[in-house]
């Protein structure tokens, strides 16, 4: 029998970045909030199988990359060696600490943490059902819809163990494979690949579309892909995967172009499906409140309250289960905007600045529009670029892949989009996120004195070149 309901001012539905986020501010600003979350610990897709874990092993395949290649260049001789089971295990361990950092901040801030599968099952009701079947009625104001998202299947292409396997399944490789087949060219399958690549494995990307990364500026996307060629992995463009097998030594996959034409078999030893994600809300119980999600499973939301829902109750949807990029921070944006307007603050995100990154080396940021987007829309702008190979620090670590490249309007000089493509990209695209954030000019940009020498003199670089009066470092 359930037990009796618990009165919270918000109940949140999802303890990854969104939902975590949201219980610790609604805690700093004296709300009674509970966060269910059912994997068995907190922090959502990024901490536990996203974001953090990626970040692990992209780091340490790095510095092993660098071993094997960068290091005789400039002095320093070693015959590194592999010891993939420490490697995932100090990932694991970062991860442990992070999600446990989280437990500690919900302590502080008097967030309870409800453990299980949360389910709407009224107006202002969820019920909590624990691993062990026991089921917790909870009764709120709000409640926040924070259930992120899942890895997308393809169609035709069932998930194997340990040969065609998923992001998370990526994470957690006992071996190096030889060949590694990679369908998709997001962010998630180049910088797993990258992963494996350095690591040692021959990888094969296969994408649906004739470029990679879609949503980058193409400019800088095809410089992108030269440099990824130039690493090593191999790109199949415009090519569509109509089945796989599973055989004794590895996985065939039948692929044909895109436009139609003849098939062709890629064999690997493990396939990765990256074909991007999709929102999570199988069990949720959307229904009890009126709401269906749209035709790619989102819930519609005006300003965060959950839109068609059928009785006021105050429900709300934030993170990768609704609109806008499917990004952590944006989540964590939205989390601190939908309890802030619960708490009769001001709460709001501008989807049109939240910076893009891809953690690869050379890694690639951006924020605010692509060139592809300004030429569609008829806007008039100008455009600043400057290399790395001129910039001083990045060619004395050797660095010198990428470009920074500033688009600002023709009239006002309003910095419009900022693409970086280069060393330390993702901790340098948020000079340009608060100048545009503030309705800063590429002006701004060039005359702020950065120190030097640093890679960031390339963005400055670049935004004098909008005028034309670039320095060679």
């Amino acid at each position: 029998m359930a037990e009796a309901p618990v009165p919270y001012d918000v109940v949140i539905i999802g303890g990854g970045p969104g939902g975590y986020n949201a219980a610790i501010r609604a805690g700093q600003l004296g709300l009674k909030v509970a966060c269910v979350e059912m994997r068995a610990t907190l922090g959502g897709t990024c901490l536990n199988v996203g974001c953090m874990p990626s970040k692990a092993l992209l780091h340490a395949s790095e510095m092993f990359d660098a071993a094997n290649s960068e290091f005789a260049k400039i002095g320093i001789e070693v015959q590194p060696k592999l010891n993939l089971g420490q490697m995932h295990k100090a990932k694991d361990d970062s991860v442990t600490a992070l999600t446990k950092g989280i437990e500690f901040l919900f302590k502080k801030n008097k967030a309870d943490w409800i453990k299980g599968r949360g389910k709407i099952v009224a107006k202002g009701k969820v019920e909590v059902t624990a691993a062990d079947g026991s089921v917790q009625a909870l009764e709120a104001r709000n409640i926040v819809i924070a259930t992120g998202s899942e890895p997308t299947p393809l169609p035709g292409v069932a998930f194997e163990a340990g040969k065609v396997i998923d992001s998370t399944g990526a994470l957690s490789l006992p071996a190096v494979p030889k060949k590694l087949i990679v369908i998709g060219a997001g962010i998630i399958g180049l910088e797993l690949g990258s992963v494996w690549r350095r690591l040692g494995a021959e990888v094969t990307v296969v994408e649906f579309l004739d470029r990679i990364t879609p949503g980058m500026d193409t400019e800088v996307a095809t410089a992108f892909q030269r440099t990824l060629t130039k690493q090593g992995m191999v790109f199949k463009l415009g090519a569509k995967v109509t089945g796989a097998k599973p055989v004794k030594d590895g996985v065939e996959l039948t692929v044909e172009p895109s436009a139609g034409g003849t098939a062709e078999t890629l064999k690997g030893d493990v396939v990765l499906v990256a074909i991007g994600r999709r929102p999570y809300t199988d069990g949720l119980g959307l229904e009890t409140i009126g709401v269906t999600p749209d035709k790619r499973g989102f819930i519609d939301h005006d300003h965060f309250k959950v839109a068609g829902q059928v009785n006021e109750g105050g429900v709300w949807v934030i993170g990768d289960v609704t609109h806008g990029p499917m990004l952590a921070h944006k989540a964590e944006e939205d989390a601190v905007a939908v309890i802030d307007t619960i708490a009769g603050k001001y709460g709001h995100v501008d989807y049109a600045l939240v910076p893009s990154v891809v953690y690869t080396f050379p890694e690639v940021a951006w924020v605010g529009q692509t060139e592809d987007q300004l030429k569609a829309a008829g806007v008039a702008y100008k455009k600043g670029k400057f290399p790395f190979t001129a910039n001083s620090r990045a060619k004395i670590n050797h660095e010198t892949d990428g470009f920074v490249k500033v688009l600002a309007d023709a009239a006002t000089d309003k910095v419009l989009g900022v693409h970086i493509m280069g060393p330390q990209a993702g901790e340098m695209i948020h000079e340009a996120a608060i100048t545009m954030s503030f309705g800063g000019a590429s002006e701004d940009i060039a005359r702020t004195c950065h120190a030097h020498p640093t890679r960031s003199e390339a963005v400055r670089q670049a935004a004098m070149d909008v005028e034309g009066w670039m320095m060679q470092a």
